[in-house]
């Protein structure tokens, strides 16, 4: 059999099971390239020079019991192979941090964020850093700038300090424990926060691909604003007089600005629109 009929046929068996994807794929076709390629050691972006590769029976057989596991556990396929990639950067990834896919990657890879940082700006915090990823990114993007990764969860820093490690990073990434600004070393130019949001309702009927990571991470109350609240309101005194935050609310924006009808925001253009990424400044919060 050759690889790309491999991934067809095995893509038909994860849509039939009716299956979520949006851990890095958005469909079943990628899913299982994903999978097949990582099963066979190859490049994720390697598929048009080895489609036509003619695979062993111990090959198929090995990418079939990947996708029966994929289909029997429900996990995000990133939990089965131990790496997320954000922006082309690989990430360790396991049961102990949500699988990375922050929107503020995007703007921090395309440089939205660049034109409201102070050129002096040197001191970055990515508050609920869960595996590191916008931290790695974030470094990776700014030499210049000195990173502090906060979590409140312990498992998930020992992820994180996975990937500062891979990434060579270690001299230039801090990784801070704590409860949300209550656990910084302020003051910061900018804040990234990719914070639990997720109301109440949504979180009672999330797809068990989701409900296979950490609650803590996801769960924002009933109207998803419990942290949200409170980092705002912690927020101007952990940052410079020209900082900026940049937070993630998902699809909760309506009940953001229920939550905050004054609040003047720059709601910041996405691959997924403008509406689930916002930047405030400092003044702003004030």
């Amino acid at each position: 059999m050759k690889l790309i009929d491999c991934i067809e046929s095995q893509a038909a068996r994860l849509a039939q099971a009716g299956l979520f994807f949006g851990h890095g794929t958005t469909n079943a076709f990628d899913e299982a390239m994903w999978l097949a390629l990582w099963r066979l050691a190859l490049p994720l972006d390697a598929l048009d020079e080895h489609e036509e590769r003619e695979l062993t029976e111990a090959e198929v057989t090995s990418i079939a019991a990947l996708i029966d596991e994929r289909i029997a556990t429900r996990k995000p396929a990133a939990y089965l192979t131990g790496e997320a990639w954000l922006q082309g950067i690989p990430f360790t990834i396991d049961e102990r941090a949500i699988v990375p896919r922050s929107f503020i990657a995007e703007l921090i890879a395309d440089a939205s964020i660049d034109p409201w940082l102070n050129p002096a700006s040197r001191r970055v915090l990515d508050l609920c850093t869960g595996n590191g990823s916008l931290a790695v990114l974030a470094a990776m993007a700014w030499p210049e700038v000195e990173v502090d990764a906060l979590d409140l969860s312990a498992d998930a820093l020992e992820v994180a300090k996975l990937n500062v490690a891979r990434h060579n990073l270690s001299s230039r990434i801090r990784l801070l424990q704590g409860d949300g600004l209550a656990g910084a070393l302020g003051p910061y130019d900018l804040i990234l926060c990719n914070p639990p949001y997720v109301n109440s309702a949504s979180m009672a009927a999330l797809p068990a691909e989701y409900r296979a990571e950490p609650a803590l991470a996801l769960a924002g109350g009933s109207d998803g604003m419990d942290f949200v609240r409170e980092l705002l309101r912690a927020a101007p005194a952990a940052l410079n007089d020209d900082g900026v935050l940049v937070l993630e609310i998902g699809n909760e924006r309506e009940h953001f600005e229920t939550a905050f009808p004054q609040l003047e925001v720059v709601w910041m253009e996405t691959s997924s629109g403008a509406d689930q990424v916002l930047l405030v400044t400092k003044e702003n919060l004030l």
